[in-house]
């Protein structure tokens, strides 16, 4: 399958190593550390990551998750993206009730979580205040999202929200106008590819239900389908 850009790196190892190295975004860094440094009273035993928060999945995924940014008590936390927090407990949920995942826990780096033919990662990779990376922040991480993206055997990507959304849009080569995110949108991307839209998993969208267990399983049940090659 064609490349999605030219990638520096030779593997996808290479780009873990770099984002954990990364210190380019100095308000990103400076929060990082504040957070790890001052700690969550729910988690003040414990040592936080907090550094730059690689992807993490199967290295022929067919299927690659895209999210925001690290949490700030839960990837900047344990060092894995989308574990130990809420969010990441819909989103491994779901990835092992559609057959993406060996279980639907996510707490730690070693807790025997295994994907299969999904990898997850995300458009910024240190967590930001309030959630809210900038524009230069994204851009920034840019090369780090389309390396994995040139590197992974991919068919489809289901982008968790409008930033996601947009990161990838951008990294594939999209051009014209800019086709609407929404929940369960489908686009076919210039390579024939396709990228999916889901709401993402954070609280404000499943604690509102906004986001349901059953709108979410039917967005990977498609990128299962779609990376299989069984298009509707």
């Amino acid at each position: 399958m064609a490349a999605t850009t030219a990638s520096p790196f030779p593997d996808l190892e290479a780009v873990s190593e770099a984002v954990i190295g990364c210190r380019a975004c100095p308000r990103l860094v400076a929060w990082r550390e504040q957070v790890a440094s001052e700690r969550r009273a729910a988690y003040a035993d414990e040592t936080y990551w907090g550094r730059p928060v690689p992807g993490f999945g199967d290295p022929r995924a067919r299927v690659v998750v895209v999210g925001l940014a690290p949490a700030a008590h839960g990837a900047n936390r344990t060092g894995r993206i989308f574990t130990g927090d809420r969010s990441g407990d819909w989103l491994f949920a779901s990835l092992h009730r559609t057959g993406f995942a060996n279980q639907a826990r996510s707490v730690s780096r070693d807790d025997g979580l295994g994907l299969t033919g999904v990898y997850v990662t995300a458009a910024v990779r240190c967590a930001p205040p309030d959630n809210r990376p900038s524009v230069a922040e994204r851009d920034r991480c840019a090369p780090y999202l389309a390396a994995e993206l040139d590197l992974l055997p991919w068919r489809v990507v289901v982008a968790l929200g409008s930033f996601a959304w947009d990161a990838v849009l951008r990294q594939t080569g999209w051009s014209g106008r800019k086709p609407r995110f929404g929940h369960g949108s489908e686009v076919v991307l210039p390579d024939g590819r396709v990228l999916l839209g889901s709401y993402h998993v954070s609280q404000q969208n499943t604690f509102t239900g906004r986001l349901t267990e059953g709108m979410l399983d039917a967005v990977f049940q498609r990128a299962g389908e779609l990376g299989a090659g069984r298009h509707r």
